[in-house]
């Protein structure tokens, strides 16, 4: 596990004081009901393309702000992003509501939180 400057760890602590987070199973339940949430991996494409979670889409953390509008233009479609540890997608999620999007959430624990919990994947064949 790599370890985090002291001054990112402060930026990310900012950032979730302003948003949301999801754990796992509340993630699980939000995408299997009526109303489900864009589920967005906002790691980088190699470790994405090395699996990630079953009907996530991605768009990294170094696009999401540029490539968010064409995408889910409204500003009310609910979101849930997530990297590998919850740091990249809580500043994702305080990035996004600065936007104006106002349904977002992080992964609480990110990728590691998911396959921890056994959640649904997408691995390479």
């Amino acid at each position: 596990m790599s370890r985090h400057g002291s001054r990112f760890l402060t930026l990310v602590d900012e950032a979730r004081a302003r948003i949301s987070e999801l754990d796992v199973a509340e993630t699980l339940q939000a995408l299997g009901g009526p109303s489900p949430p864009v589920l967005v991996d906002c790691r980088e494409a190699h470790e994405f393309q090395a699996g990630h979670a079953r009907d996530a889409e991605h768009l990294s953390k170094g696009v999401l702000e540029r490539d968010i509008e064409a995408r889910h233009p409204d500003p009310d479609t609910p979101i849930v992003l997530y990297c590998g540890g919850g740091y990249r997608s809580a500043l994702a999620a305080d990035a996004l509501q600065r936007m104006g999007y106002r349904r977002v959430w992080s992964l609480a624990g990110g990728w590691r939180a998911w396959l921890a919990a056994s959640a649904p994947v997408h691995t390479p064949d």
